[in-house]
């Protein structure tokens, strides 16, 4: 029993953590070049307060998951839990495309609305079978709608990228 849970804890956050790299691989490039030639609203942070901060976000939703996976996946309740908390994920690696490698300021602007509600979703579905996995994932959507404000924002400074830009 004690082997399964290591197990599913492991595959928790190596999905959570696998979902962090992949946008990071998207983002890190783009920071000292194109992100820092942007007109940023007065709100926004310094460069090093994202890593930190995503990665305690990325360890919440690992441990998040993981709670979900304890739930029991033949739970209907725990079934559609995960799936919208796969989709969110899903929504958080496009972003980062769509933000970064395509500097498309609109259409990541779309995303993270997405983003947002799906989320807002996930959250409510898994409050139904497990509270503190609905909890840990709070400060993630305080973090996507300060992130949604810092896109808007972005977007309307620089109009050059409403589209798409590679």
């Amino acid at each position: 029993m004690a082997g399964k849970k290591i197990l599913l804890f492991v595959v928790a956050f190596g999905i959570c953590l696998i979902a962090g790299y992949i946008g990071s691989y998207y983002t890190t490039p783009e920071i000292p070049t194109w992100y820092a030639s942007l007109q940023k609203p007065d709100l926004t942070p310094p460069s090093w307060v994202f890593a930190p901060v995503w990665t305690v976000l990325y360890i919440f939703m690992g441990v998040s998951l993981y709670w979900i996976f304890q739930s029991g996946l033949k739970n209907q309740e725990a079934k559609l839990g995960l799936i919208l908390f796969i989709f969110q994920l899903v929504l958080n690696v496009g972003w980062s495309f769509f933000f970064f490698s395509l500097h498309s300021t609109f259409f990541s602007f779309l995303i993270i609305v997405m983003l947002w509600a799906v989320l807002l979703c996930t959250i409510v579905q898994v409050f139904r079978f497990s509270i503190p996995a609905a909890a840990l994932l709070i400060p993630y959507i305080g973090w996507v709608s300060f992130a949604a404000y810092l896109n808007y924002a972005i977007l309307i400074l620089n109009p050059t990228y409403f589209g798409i830009s590679v």
